[in-house]
Formats: C-alpha cells, sequence, structure tokens
C-alpha cells in the first residue's frame, strides 16, 4: 500500500518538547511492519532518480530511514552526529539556532570527493540542521545531489534555505 494509507500512524504530541510546540511522532509508524516498509518504498522511488552513490543520514532519526533506505538502493550510508561521537578524524560545521549555536560532525574520509550524496532525515523545519549537514558535504569534495525527508513542516520554511539542493518530503504539513 502507498505511504498515504499509514498517515494516521503519525501522532501529533502537543507541547512537546516545549510549551506551544506540537511534535510530529513517527514512532508508531516505525513500529508497524508496513508502515515502515512504505516509507522506506516511497523515499528510494523518490531519491533514485538522483542516482546517489552514498545515503547520509542525520542523527538521530534520520539513521533510521537512511540505513534502511541505503540498503534498499544497494548503496553506503554516512552519519552525521553531534560532537565527540565519532572515533575517527572528524571535520565539523557548525550552525546558527534560534538562540545559540550547534555543531555537526562526520568522519573526514567519509564521502569520497565526487560523490554523489543524499541527505536523509525524518523531519525538515526550519533547515538549520539540514543547510550544515549540505555544508558538511561539499567541504570534502562530496556532491549533494537531494536532501529528502519523511516530513516537512512547510511553514517553518526550511525549504528555502537548502538552496538549490532539490529537496523531497514524502508528507507535508
Amino acid at each position: 500500500m502507498p505511504l498515504a494509507a499509514y498517515t494516521h500512524l503519525i501522532r501529533d504530541v502537543p507541547d512537546f518538547p516545549k510549551p506551544g510546540i506540537v511534535f510530529k511522532d513517527i514512532t508508531p509508524l516505525l513500529q508497524d511492519p508496513a508502515g515502515f516498509r512504505a516509507a522506506i518504498l516511497a523515499l528510494a522511488a523518490l531519491v533514485t532518480p538522483w542516482r546517489p552513490d552514498r545515503v547520509l543520514g542525520i542523527e538521530s532519526r534520520g539513521f533510521l530511514f537512511a540505513s534502511a533506505l541505503a540498503y534498499a538502493l544497494g548503496s553506503g550510508m554516512v552519519i552525521v552526529r553531534k560532537p565527540g561521537k565519532l572515533p575517527s578524524n572528524c571535520v565539523r560545521q557548525t550552525y546558527a539556532l534560534e538562540y545559540g549555536t550547534d555543531t555537526l560532525e562526520m568522519h573526514a574520509d567519509a564521502i569520497i570527493p565526487g560523490q554523489r550524496i543524499v541527505v536523509v532525515d525524518d523531519v525538515l523545519a526550519t533547515g538549520g540542521t539540514a543547510q550544515a549537514t549540505l555544508d558538511l558535504v561539499r567541504s570534502v569534495g562530496g556532491h549533494a545531489v537531494g536532501a529528502a525527508f519523511l516530513i516537512e513542516l512547510g511553514f517553518l520554511g526550511g525549504r528555502q534555505r537548502l538552496g538549490d539542493v532539490p529537496v523531497g518530503a514524502l508528507l507535508r504539513y
């Protein structure tokens, strides 16, 4: 069945992680074998035309989708994490948040210059994390061919921050 048949498995959690935020909880979708499979197959159909060599997952829920997607595509996977979580030589990218900054790291040798990389995460919100991840890909010579998300919160304008990289989302709110 198409992913649309499983959207009822994404629940709204009001006031999480703080008052005024409505969190999109994907854990019921992940727990449903057919729903999770539908999401991965839909992501694979979305990114296949971009011909990625590697799928890059953003910590932490992005790992869930990126690993299954890499398996489905027969490609390798790259991970981007918060500082201090990776054991080898890393490159890092610091980016602005609404109040303050955050930093992401990736192994310096995770991407071979010229490799075609698709960035995957569960949700595209304001776009700051995805933009920083694209910057990391470019900093080591990777070619960002697209960014794919299970959910896009369109009202937050994150897509516009990603520039000319093709962006796809399976569900939009």
